[in-house]
């Protein structure tokens, strides 16, 4: 099918220019203006005039059909696919599972299988590594070199769950170094906080609000100078995964200034959220128990300079929801027992538009952060992440004067409440194409599950 999206204003990390996009097949042919005049006749015309057209956004940080806590995250592959792209994200990159005492190639097949059929938009897959042993590290090899799974995630939290130690890390950095990986971490000090938690419930403190009191920012910050540290000693780079506080920001913005390459995300809850969300009466405070946690008020603040001034390259979601009812009231008398995560895949480019309205953000660096960086960073540009020819049609045509309200009855994620209601705002997709096929529309998902394709990526694309 040929379409041709005419008269918008064509907005890539780099440049925005009036222009027209045609679209023949899956694939992005031509940009120019008046392309009517030179590409001949078309299936379809798209009116983008008085709108932007933006590459589809990309998100390298959710956790669809996920086990945790007891149970599993509320999102599979059909529904959060689904919510992506009704929120103009084309691409989403989630986070298969090592199996407790099982290989790399099981954890990776089991979430194949989550997917395929069921996906609404193209996906690719990190892989979380629970043990690392030499057999772990040659199947990283064969994971890069093979099967198109580029970038390996590892926590210094949750011990018994999913912690490592030093040396694991460090040789899997290591190994990375030799096959062109990435390490992702997440980066905080879990031992010190299960002493924590263990005190606050000796103390009788089981209220939601304790979950953040007993992740202070400071752990956050230390465990991402070590796992900084342990990539700077075996010379490779490494990736921090959803930093919420600035003085774990601090520890990137160091490392960076003398060299290191260091990256790191941050996710709209913790640009837009607080801490004093958790004091909302009652139980209320469960829809942000999430890792890390909520910081103070005026936190915030830091995490838009470093938005601002690349010492965070991206934002992604963390998208990991699981429903007020049955889920997150396992822990109704027990906060550490509240599956953490919360719903965010299709609100985060609606939030961070926001910010450029507000003059927060540059509409090309709207772009780099939610689409452009993330593809090359996790190997997947220039297929993705910018308007070019020879690109993937994953297109946004974007209207900045929808006005909106934030609703968990409007919204298509798959869970009982949403951590923004009520919020309003002005820019929304209008039309969203994923590899040249019409998937949202008029406020309507018009695509089909099952569309969405396995995207294997390559090493990572450093700038």
């Amino acid at each position: 099918m040929r379409i041709r999206i005419e008269g918008g204003t064509v907005v890539t990390a780099a440049d925005a220019t009036r222009a027209d996009v045609l679209v023949e097949g899956e694939t992005v042919t031509l940009v120019g203006r008046d392309l009517s005049r030179i590409a001949g006749p078309v299936d379809r015309t798209i009116d983008a005039r008085g709108k932007y057209v933006l590459p589809g956004g990309i998100d390298v940080h959710t956790h669809l059909d996920m086990p945790f806590g007891g149970t599993t995250s509320a999102d599979d592959f059909e529904t959060g696919t689904i919510a992506a792209a009704c929120g103009g994200t084309t691409t989403v990159v989630d986070f298969a599972i090592q199996p407790q005492g099982g290989t790399l190639s099981e954890g990776l097949a089991q979430w194949h299988q989550k997917a395929e059929g069921k996906a609404a938009v193209d996906y690719g897959f990190h892989m979380i590594v629970r043990q690392v042993t030499a057999g772990t590290l040659a199947e990283m090899d064969r994971l890069v070199k093979h099967e198109g799974v580029t970038s390996f995630k590892l926590f210094t939290a949750y011990p018994g769950v999913f912690m490592v130690d030093d040396a694991s890390i460090f040789k899997a950095l290591q190994k990375t170094g030799e096959n062109g990986g990435l390490i992702c971490a997440h980066a905080e000090n879990g031992g010190v906080i299960d002493v924590l938690v263990a005190q606050a419930l000796a103390q009788g403190h089981v209220e939601p609000r304790w979950h953040g009191l007993t992740r202070p920012a400071r752990l956050e910050a230390e465990a991402t100078n070590r796992v900084i540290a342990l990539a700077e000693v075996a010379h490779v780079p490494v990736y921090i995964v959803h930093l919420s506080a600035t003085e774990a920001l601090a520890e990137v913005r160091e490392a960076r200034d003398r060299g290191v390459a260091a990256f790191a995300e941050t996710c709209p809850q913790y640009l837009f959220l607080s801490h004093e969300n958790y004091e909302e009466p009652g139980f209320e405070g469960a829809k942000y128990v999430m890792s890390p946690p909520l910081r103070p008020k005026g936190n915030e603040r830091g995490l838009w300079q470093g938005l601002r001034q690349d010492d965070l390259q991206l934002v992604s979601t963390d998208h990991c929801p699981f429903c007020m009812r049955e889920q997150k009231e396992l822990g109704k008398n027990d906060f550490s027992k509240i599956p953490n995560g919360a719903p965010g895949i299709e609100t985060r480019l609606l939030l961070l538009w926001d910010a450029v309205r507000r003059k927060e953000l540059e509409l090309n660096r709207f772009v780099q952060i939610t689409a452009t960086a993330p593809a090359k960073l996790f190997g997947l540009y220039p297929r993705k992440g910018t308007i070019a020819p020879g690109s993937d049609a994953d297109l946004v045509v974007w209207d900045p004067g929808k006005s909106l309200t934030l609703s968990v009855k409007s919204l298509h994620m798959n869970v009982d409440y949403n951590p923004f209601e009520g919020k309003q705002l002005q820019g929304a997709p209008e039309t969203v194409l994923s590899r040249g096929e019409v998937v949202y529309e008029k406020g309507r998902f018009s695509g089909r599950k099952g569309r969405g394709k396995f995207l294997q990526r390559s090493a990572r694309q450093f700038d």
